[in-house]
């Protein structure tokens, strides 16, 4: 059974490390999310796939909106990283992952872990 944890080394903190990966990284989006990715050095103590989720205030004016679903877009991708976090080790270098709610209105989480599966498999095909 895959660890399904979302544990503190694997959370995308950093401010460099997030401004880095808006400018050089790539990005591919299927509604309602969008991830933007980038291969960045491993360092010492952190996971080899790190995540961050992102919801527009714009969108989403009430902090409570915004933060169920975050909930539910990190919820997606604890269930599901495991397929990443497998191919990770023979690499080199770490993955930094931002997904960004591009939606308008909040949806089920269904349709959000079906999104999260379809981005994760694109995310392994362009990685490797």
């Amino acid at each position: 059974m895959p660890d399904n944890q979302f544990k503190k080394n694997e959370k995308l903190k950093s401010r460099k490390r997030i401004a880095g990966l808006f400018e050089g990284g790539q990005s591919f989006a299927k509604y309602p999310l969008r991830v933007v990715w980038a291969a960045v050095e491993q360092r010492e103590g952190e996971a080899a796939v790190q995540f961050g989720v992102s919801v527009a205030k714009k969108k989403f004016p009430k902090a409570v909106h915004r933060n169920r679903i975050r909930r539910l877009v990190r919820e997606a991708w604890r269930l599901h990283k495991y397929r990443l976090v497998e191919a990770a080790p023979g690499k080199q270098q770490a993955l930094a992952v931002m997904m960004l709610y591009t939606g308008t209105q909040e949806l089920p989480f269904a349709e959000i872990e079906a999104a999260m599966k379809e981005l994760i498999h694109r995310l392994l095909k362009k990685w490797h």
